[in-house]
């Protein structure tokens, strides 16, 4: 489930357009590219602490992530609560977002058919990185 932190690929830049496009595709007259767009750019803030995690299963669709999503995970980052996380429960991964209350932690599905991941006395939780970016593909 977890990718290795490759060395950085080389620049794959594609155009970005200065209009926004509410649908469709720029029209001739705002024919203007701003700039050059390198998704590893976009996507990466700490490129060393950055990983890639495929998703398996629905429990956080109410999140907009599905089945087969590709996440962008980075682990410089404190987790805080709201936040979506991969974590470690009792040795296993799992993809959910972070209720912190106090000193009440959980890990919450975004689909009514899952229950919160509620922590006992003894249990551990570790966080391996707060998600960033969901890179879905339509077809």
């Amino acid at each position: 489930m977890i990718a290795i932190p490759t060395p950085q690929p080389p620049r794959a830049t594609r155009p970005l357009f200065l209009s926004r496009v509410p649908a469709g595709f720029p029209s001739p007259a705002e024919d203007y590219v701003e700039c050059s767009l390198d998704l590893n750019e976009h996507l990466i803030e700490h490129r060393e602490a950055t990983f890639f995690v495929r998703v398996k299963g629905q429990s956080m669709t109410g999140a907009g992530i599905s089945d087969g999503d590709l996440l962008v995970v980075d682990r410089s980052l404190e987790a805080g609560d709201g936040d979506i996380v991969v974590a470690v429960v009792d040795g296993e991964l799992t993809i959910k977002r972070l209720s912190r209350r106090g000193s009440h932690v959980r890990l919450l599905a975004e689909h009514p058919g899952f229950a919160p991941i509620e922590f006992k006395d003894g249990q551990e939780l570790t966080v391996w990185g707060v998600v960033t970016s969901i890179v879905r593909r339509l077809r």
